[in-house]
């Protein structure tokens, strides 16, 4: 989640410089962006710039097997099927046809569509079929941007998925700077905030908390 500049806590001219910096977006990815932005939804786009440190972390860890939970228009998925070697392969999971429709669209246009399986269930579903099929400790990265309040269960299940030194980024961490406010008690809110110090502490992850976009959770399997 997040629009092209919003980095939660980052005054607006620094986060304006930031995405004022190369490279610049042109093309497919131009074109989806200036699709999804005309959406109600399209505060649930990953930024810019959190899709180009997402792309590092991705390279940096030599990634291959990725799990994606929550898809919307494809932007993620894009920018990951396209740090990915050619061998690579993304499992995406999300429930809507109609956004999952747009984002098949690009995926095409872009060249990476044979990289992505889409599956459209609920997430927990699918994360529970690979589970019972075996694929524990099989896949390298995870990214975590569906519905907030099951960040929790999905953490979980795609610890088990990923292999020792695999790595879970969980988006919209700071979630507009709502964790920080004890008054705020909407469950979301409630809920990312009590996973955010689930995580800090658990003893099978080494774990990061970076202001990147609306906040990104990074949790390394030990």
């Amino acid at each position: 989640m997040g629009g092209s500049t919003l980095i939660t806590g980052v005054e607006q001219p620094v986060a304006e410089y930031i995405a004022s910096l190369p490279p610049t977006e042109t093309g497919v990815h131009a074109r989806l962006r200036a699709e999804t932005t005309r959406m109600p939804q399209a505060v649930m786009q990953v930024s810019r710039e959190q899709g180009l440190f997402m792309q590092l972390l991705l390279q940096a860890t030599g990634a291959r097997r990725t799990l994606e939970i929550g898809v919307f228009t494809g932007y993620s998925t894009l920018i990951t099927a396209e740090a990915l070697p050619a061998d690579g392969h993304i499992l995406a999971c999300d429930v809507s046809e109609e956004w999952t429709a747009i984002a098949r669209r690009y995926w095409q246009e872009a060249g990476v569509a044979h990289k992505i399986d889409l599956r459209i269930a609920p997430a927990l579903q699918t994360l529970d079929a690979l589970l019972a099929a075996g694929e524990a400790g099989s896949f390298d990265f995870a990214f975590i941007d569906a519905d907030k309040g099951n960040h929790a269960a999905y953490y979980e299940r795609c610890l088990q998925l990923l292999r020792p030194g695999g790595l879970i980024a969980l988006d919209n961490a700071l979630w507009h700077g709502r964790v920080a406010d004890p008054s705020n008690h909407e469950p979301d809110t409630l809920s990312l905030d009590a996973l955010n110090r689930f995580v800090a502490t658990d003893p099978r992850v080494d774990a990061s908390l970076i202001a990147c976009g609306d906040g990104l959770h990074l949790a390394r399997k030990r």
